[in-house]
Parts: C-alpha cells; structure tokens; sequence
C-alpha cells in the first residue's frame, strides 16, 4: 500500500516537474544575468533620479528599477538606507522596497508557468502597489523609515572573469531556491493526492469575494518562498482558484513572509510596520477583486 501511494506521489510530481521546470531553470539565468551584468547600472539609475523630476514619475521609475532588481529585501534594505543618507526621496525608496518584495527577474519568468494571465496579472499589481506605496509616502510629513546605521549590502559576484561570476550566481540561486522548489512539489503532490476537490472549492469555488479573502488570509502564513508556491497555485487554479484569488495570494504572501517581516520591522517599527501590513492586506483584497471582476 506504502509503495502504491508513493508511485502516484512520485507520478504526480514528475508530471509537474516537466511542467514547471523550464520556467523555473530558464528563471534563474535570467536572474543571474540581470544580477552580474545589470544589477549595478539599476541600482545606479536609481541613484541618480533628480531631485527636480515629477513626484509622481519618479515613483513610478523607482518601482520600475525594483522590479528589475535582482536583491532580496535583506539586500535591498542596507541598499535603501545608503541612497537615503544620500538624500534620495523616501516615497521613492519606498516604492522601490514595495516593488523589490513583490517582484523580481526571476519570479516573474517563473510565473509564466502559471499562464500569460496570471503573469500579468503578477507583474501590473505589483508595479501598481509599489506605486500606491510611493504615493501615500509622498503625503506623510516626516520621516517614515529609521535605516540606522545599516551598511552597504555584501557583493558575492566578486570574481573577475565574467562568465564564471554568472556561474557562481547561478549556483547560489540553485542552492537558494532548489529546495523550495522541490519542497512545492511534494506539497502540490500531496494535496492532488490527498485533499479532495469538495474542500478546496468550498474554500475556492464557491464566492469569488470569499475566494480572494482566503487567498489573501493563507498567503501570509503559507508564503515562503516564489518559487516553491508556483506549484501549490498552479494546483489550486486547477481546482477552482479564481485568478482575483490568485493575485491576492500573491501579493500577501512575500510581502508578509516572515523573513520579509522580519527585515521590515528593523526600519518601520511597530506602528509603522502595522500600517505596512494594513496597507498590503486592503491592497491585496482590492486587486483581487479588481481582477475577478474584470475578467468575468
């Protein structure tokens, strides 16, 4: 009986893996090119926006640059708190921070798995929430982070010959995200396997609006890597997830994560930090929606 259900497991799971697999190996090197080879001239972009430009363009490039920046929000953090002591805006670091959390090279190739929809969906709410972030930065008087004496981030791709400082990256992010990937699997099997159809549209298929809320709910003590949800949402868009659903889900999830919490409560504190989550959880649930509503 054990060796029958570890085949269908084992079926399950490699049925998934040719599925997903290319997404998430073609995800990491285009991860680990835009981080040797285009992390710099980003963060520099960023750097360098003129105090003189629009307030709310300004926004929107800061959110631009950190969907496009490869570091993760421990990276970003002491990155963040050197260009403010240089006296970059706080509502653009700000949407930049919100940005960074949400979305990155990597994840967003890997979330094609998921189909075109949801991949726009991934990228557009979470250009937009780094945005909103920004605005609302923008008309709070006084100061919103406290970075301390935080230091500039470590630089792992230190090798001088170019083409092995892409390999070194890509290892790291094989290293880093191979076991979420697979731990997804196993999960994603499990409930194919065990969790009949009848709950998960109890929870998912019956109210879009219900839906989203637990997407939404889920998210904040589920989330804990991308790479290794893309296989647990694939399996529940398939039993009734709606994509509003999905969306609230993917918002809540890294921008709660409790390592992501953790790294945010050095510079917001606890008031600030409550209003982040509020913020997130109000975001998400509108998102979500937002889109079930406009996609019928």
């Amino acid at each position: 009986m054990i060796r029958r259900e570890l085949i269908y497991l084992w079926y399950y799971m490699d049925t998934q893996f040719w599925q997903l697999f290319p997404y998430w190996a073609l995800g990491i090197l285009l991860g680990s090119f835009v981080s040797v080879f285009l992390k710099k001239t980003i963060h520099e972009n960023l750097q360098n926006l003129s105090v003189e430009e629009s307030p709310f363009w300004g926004i929107v490039l800061a959110s631009l640059l950190g969907a496009a920046s490869p570091l993760c929000l421990y990276g970003t953090i002491p990155l963040a708190a050197s260009l403010n002591r240089s006296g970059l805006k706080e509502e653009w670091l700000g949407a930049f921070m919100m940005t960074s959390i949400l979305l990155n090279p990597q994840l967003l190739f890997y979330s094609l798995a998921l189909g075109k929809a949801a991949f726009l969906v991934r990228l557009f709410s979470g250009l937009i929430c780094g945005i909103a972030a920004g605005l609302l930065l923008h008309q709070k008087t006084g100061s919103f982070f406290s970075f301390g004496n935080f230091l500039e981030p470590e630089n792992h791709d230190t090798d001088p010959r170019p083409t092995m400082r892409f390999l070194k990256n890509v290892g790291r992010n094989l290293k880093i995200t191979g076991p979420y990937f697979v731990v997804g699997l196993v999960i994603s099997a499990l409930f194919q396997r065990y969790v009949p159809p009848s709950l998960l549209n109890r929870f998912f298929g019956g109210s879009k609006m219900a839906g989203v809320f637990m997407a939404a709910t889920i998210g904040v003590p589920l989330y804990v890597c991308g790479g290794g949800t893309i296989p647990l949402l694939q399996e529940w868009l398939w039993r009734g997830l709606s994509l509003g659903g999905a969306a609230a889900f993917m918002l809540t999830g890294p921008a709660t994560k409790i390592n992501n919490v953790s790294a945010l409560s050095m510079v917001l504190g606890r008031r600030h930090a409550a209003l982040y989550f509020l913020f997130v959880m109000t975001y998400a649930a509108l998102t979500g929606f937002v889109v079930d509503w406009l996609v019928g």
